[in-house]
């Protein structure tokens, strides 16, 4: 069971990192909504660390577009992760604005939404009766957040910073909570990151990129990743994810606007002994007249 109890603090696991990010920007940055011409839409599932019982699973759907009259993206982000006894669910709305910048554009961006929490702590095994946290069989917490982030992107660049989840609950850092209350803890996350697409003669294009990602009470994570384009329809990469996993995906273009994805995350370090990788699946669909235009594939 991957969960800690603080006196009647609930600790979950933050932001669930899914491996596909770099093909679906919306997922760490609000600036994202937009970047496209047409509307992206996205399901993923993932289930890490199979074998290992209380693992997280989760669920994902994305939708951005773009306003092109008023240079407007807009998006949201439904996500469900659950982690032991505690299950995470966010609603997410984001808003962009693309400005013109040299070559490519700026889009600064901002999202608001809920993260809503519940424990069914009567499910835990426990060895301290006294202990406060079992005075309630099952609790949730209900709390807003919002976030920023700023995008920049060419035909074959992309960089970007972001902030989605500024607000940060934390009953260490004093605030209004009540004492006498569970709450569920969530602290601030920061990403950073930039690719690149690079073509050769026999028709390969190399897609080079990096994440860092920082949250509260956490070392500093990064993650360095190549992915290569084969005829302009077949992804196949590999992550390297700091001192945690080696990753290998790949994502399959069945047409113009279908697109399907798969990748395999092999744990790094003692945790490799008690699980058999992670997996996830990734199903994207984009419509809308500009798909049919498009002369280049989809680079991130």
């Amino acid at each position: 069971m991957v969960m800690c109890c603080i006196t009647i603090s609930v600790w979950s696991q933050q932001s669930p990192l899914l491996s596909h990010y770099m093909f679906n920007g919306l997922l760490i940055n609000p600036a994202y909504a937009g970047s496209k011409e047409y509307v992206s839409s996205t399901l993923m599932y993932r289930k890490q660390w199979s074998g290992f019982d209380g693992a997280p699973v989760t669920y994902s759907g994305t939708i951005n577009g773009l306003i092109k009259k008023k240079n407007l993206g807009l998006g949201a982000l439904i996500q469900q992760d659950k982690i032991g006894v505690t299950k995470e669910t966010d609603i997410y709305a984001m808003l962009a604005y693309h400005l013109p910048l040299g070559v490519g554009k700026l889009s600064v961006g901002i999202q608001a939404g809920i993260s809503n929490f519940n424990s069914e702590v009567v499910k835990l095994v426990y060895w301290d009766p006294n202990d406060k946290v079992y005075d309630y069989n099952t609790f949730s917490s209900v709390l807003p957040n919002a976030g920023l982030g700023v995008y920049y992107y060419q035909t074959r660049f992309y960089a970007g910073l972001s902030a989605p989840f500024l607000i940060s609950y934390d009953k260490s850092q004093g605030g209004s909570f009540d004492p006498s209350t569970p709450v569920h803890h969530q602290v601030r996350r920061y990403f950073a990151t930039a690719g690149a697409v690079f073509e050769n003669e026999n028709d390969l294009k190399f897609k080079p990129s990096f994440l860092i990602r920082y949250e509260g009470n956490a070392p500093v994570q990064y993650d360095l990743n190549l992915n290569i384009l084969i005829n302009d329809i077949f992804w196949i990469g590999a992550s390297y994810r700091s001192k945690e996993a080696i990753v290998g995906m790949f994502e399959y273009q069945l047409s113009k606007k279908l697109r399907i994805g798969y990748s395999y995350d092999y744990s790094l370090g003692d945790l490799s002994n008690y699980n058999s990788g992670s997996h996830e699946i990734m199903l994207g669909y984009d419509f809308g007249f500009s798909v049919l235009k498009m002369k280049s594939p989809r680079y991130f």
